[in-house]
């Protein structure tokens, strides 16, 4: 879809599914239930041609990203790592985050276990 770019990357101990697009501060988008990176596809288009570097993944479980099988592998905490992974993995240190859905309440949980990640 227009040169949007999707990748796996080693995070946290799975491969997650990426999709991205752009150069600039990063946006991270996170989808809702039962959604994928996919259903942020207009604004990954529409933030990356303003500047940003648009970021979409697939949480832990969902689409291209790996499901580990256990049950107690899909808390905040391990969420919430997966996310710093990334981050991390993207070579900068803050993003401007963005929620829907079941992805809002990760994105709280982020900002509140690890409130230096999150710019806005």
């Amino acid at each position: 879809m227009e040169s949007i770019v999707k990748r796996r990357v080693e995070v946290n101990g799975i491969k997650m599914h990426i999709a991205e697009k752009g150069e600039g501060p990063v946006v991270l988008f996170l989808h809702g239930f039962p959604e994928l990176w996919y259903s942020w596809r207009h604004q990954i288009l529409a933030l990356s041609s303003l500047g940003y570097r648009a970021v979409a993944p697939d949480l832990r479980g969902y689409g291209d990203t790996d499901a580990p099988p256990t049950v107690s592998s899909y808390n905040c905490l391990h969420i919430v790592g997966d996310l710093v992974a990334l981050i991390d993995s993207l070579g900068v240190d803050q993003v401007f985050l963005v929620g829907h859905d079941w992805g809002a309440n990760i994105g709280w949980y982020l900002c509140m276990f690890r409130p230096e990640k999150v710019k806005k």
